[in-house]
């Protein structure tokens, strides 16, 4: 084992441009993280949609395979109670037909191929069949779905697990930098009220309009104009609202696309609940002809946030940050993926 000398000659401290060089780097590194865990929780959050509709579609599946358990048992009442009355009546052929089967699809075929069934016994061998082949469908399918159910949840585990260690790691590195990472928070709170002031002069200023009415201004590329420039004065009443991921709300905080939904709901357009699927609501526009309320893509549809004028957009970046307004430039600039205007 290494030993360390107990006397030295002392180390200065590194110069002033020194450190802040090094905070540079590691705060570029967190950013790299970042823009992974972006992508890896847009994936939980898909997964957990996914899981949310094999969850609705079992209960679906179930009420269905209770009611056809139901009517299979209707429908062999009336054939039971048809099979006591033909074989008191004394016929040959049912009673060889009994004797020799051993179950009730041989029964239900030897019925048949006697030939000598009335209309209301095809009808009543019909539902006996149509109802058993719809219980063995349902169980399979319901059996199909909780193996898929299974392997979903182990998938979500395994991005949960995935996220919080690269939580853990951006953490470790802000301890490295912390007295740096405190005066940058500082300047940037100070930045972000000048915008924020800036961005709602800029919106007031604007001519009134409700969420849902159109612009008279038609994109030159044919697409529709926006009609939900209002969003941009709700999304502002969330600024300051902690980032969280999974979240959707102003209580719990807000991820990215949790974040658009939210807002995109107070106007009652429901918006899917990932970036990826939130890409392919509305018509594509260009980036020259962004209007506010334009949803903005980021990071190989890894972020997104709503256009509100001005080159700049609001949004919800990354653990650690609130509900903000950025300008489209420098990363967000060279990660730009594009835009979709909603209808």
């Amino acid at each position: 084992m290494a030993v360390l000398p107990l006397a030295g000659p002392a180390v200065p401290a590194p110069p002033i441009e020194s450190k802040q060089a090094e905070a540079r780097q590691v705060l570029a590194q967190i950013q790299e993280l970042d823009s992974s865990l972006e992508l890896v929780i847009d994936q939980y959050n898909s997964a957990q949609v996914e899981l949310d509709e094999i969850k609705a579609a079992q209960r679906l599946n179930e009420r269905r395979l209770k009611i056809a358990r139901a009517n299979l048992g209707s429908a062999q009442g009336s054939l039971e109670a048809r099979l006591v009355e033909l074989y008191q009546n004394g016929s040959p052929d049912l009673v060889e037909i009994l004797l020799g089967s051993s179950s009730l699809d041989e029964i239900l075929d030897g019925i048949e191929t006697a030939g000598r069934v009335s209309d209301q016994d095809a009808q009543i061998l019909h539902e006996v069949r149509k109802f058993r082949a719809e219980i063995k469908q349902r169980e399979a399918e319901l059996e199909k779905a909780r193996s898929r159910q299974e392997q979903v949840v182990a998938e979500r585990a395994a991005k949960r697990d995935e996220i919080e260690a690269g939580l853990a790691q951006r953490r470790q590195l802000l301890d490295s930098i912390r007295d740096e990472i405190a005066e940058l928070q500082a300047a940037e709170r100070r930045r972000q009220a000048r915008i924020e002031a800036a961005a709602r002069a800029r919106v007031a200023a604007q001519p009134s309009q409700p969420a849902t009415t159109t612009t008279s201004v038609q994109a030159p590329t044919g697409a529709p104009p926006s009609k939900y420039g209002g969003v941009v004065g709700i999304a502002m009443q969330y600024l300051g609202t902690p980032y969280r991921w999974g979240g959707s709300s102003p209580s719990t905080g807000f991820d990215c696309s949790g974040f658009t939904m939210y807002v995109f709901s107070r106007v009652g357009v429901s918006l899917p609940r990932t970036v990826s699927t939130q890409y392919g609501v509305g018509v594509a526009v260009a980036r020259s002809e962004l209007q506010p309320g334009d949803l903005v893509f980021f990071n190989g549809l890894g972020h997104v946030g709503i256009y509100i004028g001005g080159n700049q957009f609001i949004h919800s970046p990354h653990t650690g940050d609130v509900v903000k307004i950025s300008a489209i430039t420098g990363y967000y600039s060279s990660n730009w993926v594009g835009a979709r205007r909603v209808l």
